[in-house]
């Protein structure tokens, strides 16, 4: 009976020294890794069709058409269908991926940095569009944008435009894990462009800008393994050219 005693009282001096040593080596710790970590906030879903109503105020003088309206979040990677098609009369909205411009993501890593609407800058540009004709140029089936605030006042001047290429098609995100870059038009996998170009048309209002809010940066990111298939990615859709590499 007398060693049994002995050994609980072993035991529970053991985890009493463990508990203090843990005690110890926490108390020697920076602040800020014991500190606990403030929660993640979790942002709602854009109501897509609630900014197409505040736009289609805005710009009412100049948006002839007002049944449909486009509506790009960059604020989402391209690896994310980003453009909202928002049919104003059913309140229905259909999402597709749209690709951003090289200058506003020089990493390449699929998220918009920054706008930009210098000539030359590569980058996309926020802001209010109306979108103009339809026209047949080097990207096959076009259609024409003309800026509308300070924002994006060149982009006739930068044939800021919609088209369509294969750096866009939705299946490179399951390559690479993000879409090729533009040169600051709005591209969309070849496809899926006549359907847009159908639904948008002449004379809508296309808005576009950091709507959803991105997650917040991690304070060290791991190395990781190439995705399957990254290092061969395939052009889709095109019926001519060279194979790339990447797209880009």
């Amino acid at each position: 009976m007398n060693e049994l005693i002995d050994r609980r009282a072993m035991l529970a001096m053991a985890g009493a020294g463990a508990f203090a040593a843990t005690s110890a080596r926490a108390a020697q710790l920076p602040d800020w890794l014991t500190q606990p970590r403030p929660p993640v906030p979790v942002q709602a879903p854009v109501d897509y069709l609630a900014v197409a109503k505040k736009q289609l105020a805005l710009q009412s003088r100049a948006i002839p058409q007002t049944d449909r309206v486009g509506i790009v979040d960059f604020g989402l990677p391209s690896s994310r269908p980003r453009f909202a098609l928002v049919d104003m009369v059913k309140g229905r909205v259909e999402m597709f991926p749209v690709t951003h411009g090289r200058g506003s993501d020089p990493q390449h890593d699929g998220w918009l940095k920054r706008f930009s609407n210098a000539p030359g800058s590569l980058a996309s540009s926020r802001g209010a569009y109306r979108t103009s004709d339809y026209y047949w140029g080097a990207n096959g089936s076009s259609m024409r944008l003309a800026g509308l605030e300070p924002d994006n006042s060149n982009a006739d001047m930068r044939a800021i435009v919609i088209h369509g290429a294969w750096y866009a098609d939705p299946s490179l995100i399951a390559t690479q894990g993000k879409l090729g870059r533009s040169e600051g038009c709005f591209v969309f996998g070849e496809e899926l462009l006549p359907e847009v170009l159908y639904k948008l048309g002449p004379g809508r209002l296309l808005f576009a800008d950091k709507l959803s809010v991105p997650p917040p940066a991690p304070a060290f990111e791991m190395p990781r393994e190439p995705l399957p298939g990254e290092d061969k990615l395939i052009r889709t859709g095109a019926s001519s050219g060279a194979i790339p590499k990447t797209a880009d």
